[in-house]
């Protein structure tokens, strides 16, 4: 039953939410035959659907589902926020169960256990299914973030055929990774780490057990629901399908940052203030040089950042019953951890902080309860991350390590951080339990990132790698700790202005304002050309250069990773060398293993890192080091392997040099697609 107003449970909460909330009367009796048919239900719907091939319907009936039983905020949009963090949580979760079982990720009988968890939590809290349908203008500012955001990620897709979309796909190493570990989750049925000698066929060692985990199952799982089916399909289709899903990750991170400030914001956030708070975080979020991190392939990262937006904003104004809270709590520490565990330790301390601000939520009898609660949890969380530093993981050597990354915006870091502060300090703010819990998880998170950045200065003598991708937590918190400003500003209409023009002067200056974030954050320019007729910064933005389609892979020509038609009849492993760039021959070779479901032989083949030759002849120096690489990765691979080239005279001469090279290296020239000749020539070894 779907209430159309919410109950006293429901309402917004205070911003001071340091006392439990009064328990509701009313409580539906507990019924065993409405729960045997919700079971029944809990089965049935998700076999109909799924064998009519919907089974990605039952996503958006699985957050409905445990929205209606949870109490959180008072309207739709927030409910369906923490239903689907919750959801999210328990897929990860459920996936350790998932793993072992004889059915893996098979749609029908995950979605069945997750229903009828749904169901049991319901029953046992005499929780009658209701949502409230109450609904604020400012929701369209949110949704509507996460459209343009698809909109401009989408567009350079738009018309382009399966092999022409895997040039944004293999825009990184990265990438090719994370898809790996998504397509070795979906072969062996479960978690890598959980399957580690299985999963070696499909993927990059030691990344089986030594990688988080939790944003490919979660994908993987997604995946299944996608084509109603644990087949995979085609490689080619397979890579379109995970794309589409890093790309709507994206907008939905963007999504989150947004509603996130407008959470902590709170009932007193209202009219065109809302607009103000919602506009400028949208208007930095557009112009953002987050946006990097899609071309990067830093594909962890970006689910990563949601996850602890969301669970950041709920922590820190968690304007729900204390179940609830609980649940959030557990689960979201749980998601960040199993998504990229790095992301734990800001989670943890944002944990704790907004614990321990909000104690008075919890009654003293229960703390055995609690304690065995944070146990579990804790278990949990730490898990995939004790079984990598027990396997092969180097942590001190992997926190100091380098590599191109995407920088944490330091205006944003910093001020942003700052401007929370001062916000939360404020004296309107500092009253409340969600100003001190923003004051504390601000100051905790900052001194986290600092202290890392202090521990890399004194390692290697600057900050790396990981630590841009720490600072984006603090990024991610700074944006959405802006939505304790909007309550500092004045709303300046006096109550006895009547009803109509008060909302007309509010309509209008809440157009005002998201017109002016736009044009101070984002460099939205409204027609008017830049100084000598230049891009304006709007223009400039590296969404608007994605968007265009600038963004693709460089491991070959335009209109292919051709890799897919060129290598169609080439049997066994590969080598792929279209170009003198060993980097570009890297990536080349990495997709043209996972095109073929042998994602393993990569760790072997990862010599061609070092390959320099193929595209047109070499000088000799640099010839005869890429042929020891050559021959080093084949006695790595153990087994016969083909080499394809795009120059004749370079695939002449290497078929020769190998004649009698054990194990057999075969060389083919594939110059077709790659440089436009009508004609290819094979010179295999012997």
């Amino acid at each position: 039953m779907v209430a159309a107003r919410s109950s006293a449970e429901e309402t917004a909460a205070p911003d001071d939410l340091s006392v439990p909330a009064a328990p509701s009367g009313g409580r539906p009796a507990r019924s065993l035959p409405a729960l045997g048919g919700a079971l029944l239900a809990s089965w049935l719907v998700p076999a109909a659907l799924i064998s009519t091939g919907l089974g990605i319907v039952l996503l958006p009936l699985l957050v409905l589902a445990v929205g209606s039983v949870m109490r959180v905020g008072g309207v739709l949009l927030d409910r369906l926020v923490a239903a689907a963090l919750v959801v999210a949580g328990g897929v990860v979760v459920l996936g350790l169960l998932f793993s072992v079982w004889p059915w893996g990720i098979d749609p029908i009988p995950t979605s069945g256990v997750l229903f009828s968890v749904v169901v049991l939590a319901g029953w046992a809290g005499r929780r009658a299914p209701r949502l409230p349908l109450r609904f604020r203008p400012s929701d369209l500012m949110v949704l509507g973030t996460g459209a343009v955001l698809w909109h401009y990620l989408h567009l350079p897709l738009v018309g382009k055929g399966p092999e022409w979309r895997m040039e944004f796909l293999a825009t990184a190493e990265d990438r090719l990774n994370h898809f790996s570990y998504f397509v070795g989750i979906e072969h062996v049925g479960g978690y890598n780490f959980l399957h580690q000698e299985a999963a070696r066929a499909y993927l990059m060692g030691p990344g089986e057990v030594t990688y988080p985990q939790g944003s490919h199952f979660l994908l993987a799982w997604i995946d299944s629901l996608l084509r109603s089916s644990t087949d995979l399909g085609t490689p080619v289709g397979a890579m379109n399908r995970y794309l589409l899903l890093i790309l709507a990750a994206y907008a939905l991170l963007g999504t989150a940052l947004v509603w996130g400030a407008r959470w902590i914001g709170g009932p007193r956030l209202r009219g065109w203030r809302t607009a103000a708070v919602c506009g400028t975080v949208a208007s930095l979020v557009l112009a953002s040089n987050y946006a990097d991190l899609v071309p990067h392939g830093f594909d962890s990262t970006v689910i990563g950042l949601l996850m602890v937006a969301l669970l950041t904003a709920f922590l820190i104004r968690p304007a729900m019953r204390t179940p609830e809270l609980l649940l959030v709590a557990a689960l979201g520490l749980i998601i960040v951890t199993y998504v990229y565990n790095l992301f734990g330790a800001i989670a943890g301390v944002v944990l704790v902080a907004a614990l321990v601000v909000h104690r008075r939520r919890f009654r003293l009898k229960r703390w055995p309860l609690y304690l065995v609660l944070a146990v579990v949890t804790l278990g949990v969380a730490g898990l995939p991350s004790v079984i990598s530093v027990l396997s092969q993981l180097d942590v001190a050597g992997a926190s100091n390590l380098g590599g191109p990354s995407v920088a944490a915006d330091r205006v944003l870091l910093i001020g942003g951080l700052l401007l929370g502060v001062l916000a939360a300090a404020a004296p309107a703010n500092r009253r409340t339990g969600t100003g001190r819990a923003q004051l504390a998880v601000l100051l905790g998170a900052g001194a986290v990132i600092w202290a890392f950045a202090w521990y890399q200065v004194h390692s290697i003598g600057h900050v790396s790698y990981y630590f841009e991708k720490l600072a984006g937590t603090g990024v991610v918190i700074a944006l959405v700790s802006l939505g304790a400003v909007g309550p500092l500003l004045r709303a300046g209409t006096p109550a006895r202005t009547p009803v109509l023009r008060r909302r007309a002067g509010d309509a209008v200056l809440s157009v005002v304002s998201v017109v002016t974030a736009l044009s101070l954050f984002a460099g939205v320019q409204w027609g008017m050309e830049s100084f000598k007729s230049g891009p304006s910064a709007w223009d400039g933005n590296r969404l608007m250069a994605w968007s265009r389609g600038e963004s693709w892979s460089d491991i070959g020509p335009r209109h292919g990773a051709t890799v897919a038609e060129d290598l169609a009849d080439i049997p066994g492993a590969v080598m792929v060398l279209y170009s003198n760039d060993a980097y570009k021959n890297l990536k080349s070779t990495w997709l043209a293993s996972l095109l073929r479901n042998r994602g393993g032989d990569i760790l072997p083949l990862y010599e061609t890192h070092w390959v320099n030759i193929g595209a047109f002849e070499q000088n000799e120096a640099e010839y005869q080091a890429s042929m020891e690489h050559v021959r080093k990765g084949a006695r790595q691979l153990g087994e016969p392997m083909t080499v394809v080239v795009a120059d004749p005279a370079t695939g002449a001469r290497m078929g020769k040099d190998l004649e009698g090279f054990q194990p057999r290296i075969s060389v083919v020239v594939k110059p077709g697609n790659a440089w436009g000749h009508p004609w290819e020539r094979s010179f295999p070894g012997t």
